[in-house]
C-alpha cells in the first residue's frame, strides 16, 4: 500500500520536506561570493547542486528564496563552489545561518580563506576542491532561482589526488539527506559499464 501525497493538499512547506528525504543523498555546493563593496565575503551551503553540461563546464546550485549567494553572483558576475569535505561538517553547518548580508561568514564563523586564481571571491583554504566561476545564467523557478557558473578553473589539493584523479576515499563528501540529517561516504562499490556490444545474447 502506498500513501498518495500531492502538492495541494500537503501545501509547499511539507511537500518541500517529503522532496528532500527522498531526493537524496544530496552534494553540497559551499558557495563564496563577494558583495558589490568588494569586501564582505559570503560562504553558505546550497544542496540543490549538481552539474549541468560538461562542454563548456557548467555547474549549477539553486537559491531557494533570493538568498545572499544569488544576490552577489548576480550582481558581480562570480562565484566559487567550494567542495564540502566531512573534517569542516562544523563550519559547513554554522554558515547555514541566515547572516546578515553585511556579516561575512567567513569571518563570523572564523574560516580561513584563500585568494582564488580567475575570480574575486575567495576559497576557503582547508577545502580540497575549489571551482572558480563566471556567472552564466539565473533560471527563475516559482520561489527558487536556479544559478548556472561557468567553470573558469579548478584548484585541487594535492593530497586527495590518486593517480591524478580526486580519490572519493580522500574527499570525503558531505551530503545532506531529509531534515536537519546529513550523510557521509559508506561503502563504495565499482562496476564498469557493460558496451551494447558486448552484452550476452539470449
Amino acid at each position: 500500500m502506498r500513501v498518495d501525497c500531492s502538492p495541494e493538499s500537503m501545501g509547499a512547506g511539507a511537500f518541500y520536506r517529503l522532496l528532500t528525504a527522498v531526493v537524496v543523498p544530496r552534494p553540497i555546493a559551499w558557495v563564496s561570493t563577494l558583495a558589490p563593496d568588494g569586501e564582505t565575503a559570503n560562504l553558505a551551503p546550497h544542496s540543490f547542486f549538481t552539474v549541468a553540461c560538461t562542454d563548456p563546464p557548467v555547474v549549477q546550485f539553486t537559491s531557494v528564496g533570493r538568498k545572499d549567494s544569488l544576490r552577489n553572483a548576480e550582481e558581480t558576475g562570480e562565484f566559487v563552489v567550494n567542495f564540502a569535505p566531512e573534517p569542516l561538517f562544523a563550519e559547513i553547518n554554522a554558515t547555514a545561518t541566515d547572516f546578515p548580508r553585511d556579516r561575512g561568514e567567513f569571518d563570523a564563523v572564523g574560516i580561513e580563506r584563500e585568494p582564488s586564481l580567475r575570480v574575486r571571491p575567495p576559497r576557503v583554504a582547508a577545502s580540497p576542491v575549489a571551482l572558480e566561476c563566471t556567472l552564466h545564467s539565473t533560471l527563475r523557478l516559482g520561489d527558487s532561482t536556479v544559478v548556472f557558473g561557468q567553470v573558469v578553473h579548478a584548484a585541487v589539493q594535492e593530497e586527495v589526488l590518486v593517480e591524478g584523479r580526486p580519490d572519493i576515499g580522500r574527499l570525503r563528501p558531505l551530503s545532506r539527506l531529509g531534515g536537519n540529517e546529513w550523510g557521509t561516504v559508506g561503502e563504495i562499490h565499482e562496476l564498469a559499464r557493460i558496451p551494447y556490444r558486448d552484452r550476452k545474447r539470449d
